[in-house]
């Protein structure tokens, strides 16, 4: 990395998500939300800053692993945290989120968009991604069925893996 980068990547690693006012926090909420560990929660917060920053260090578009989107999600949500404290102030500049139109040819960009930047991730970071926050493309782009569940009002009860 060069100075600049090191300078940056300090700045955004340092960057607190959680307000420490707050009884239930940024990660508290990530880990309910998701059905996560409080540390698997902690890992994805750091995984989302790298995202972040490849971001900020390339000219590519680039894709998140289904897990750092969660992070990315909610915390657009967070506005104040998101847009004044993380773009404004932190990396000095707006990252939009933006979506898929659907399709088949969409499908084929976002795959090489998700292929690129593990790439980029290894060339930056000098080590692999963590397969369990970012997975092979065939998963990240097949487990994508997700819907909004109420707990207290419904059974959870997973597949069993040979069914699968």
């Amino acid at each position: 990395m060069t100075e600049e980068q090191v300078l940056l990547w300090h700045k955004i690693r340092s960057f607190d998500i959680d307000d420490s006012d707050s009884t239930f926090t940024f990660t508290d909420r990530l880990a309910r939300e998701n059905g996560w560990t409080f540390s698997y929660s902690v890992r994805t917060i750091e995984e989302y800053k790298k995202f972040i920053f490849l971001l900020c260090n390339s000219n590519k578009q680039l894709t998140p692993s289904d897990q750092v989107d969660q992070v990315w999600h909610l915390h657009l949500l967070y506005t104040k945290s998101y847009w004044k404290e993380l773009c404004e102030k932190t990396i000095q500049r707006e990252i939009h989120h933006g979506s898929t139109k659907g399709g088949q040819k969409e499908k084929e960009k976002y795959n090489n968009f998700y292929e690129d930047t593990k790439k980029t991730y290894r060339e930056i970071f000098q080590s692999e991604p963590p397969i369990d926050i970012w997975p092979t493309s065939k998963v990240r782009f097949k487990e994508i069925n997700f819907i909004r569940v109420n707990a207290h009002k419904y059974w959870i009860i997973p597949k069993l893996k040979f069914l699968q």
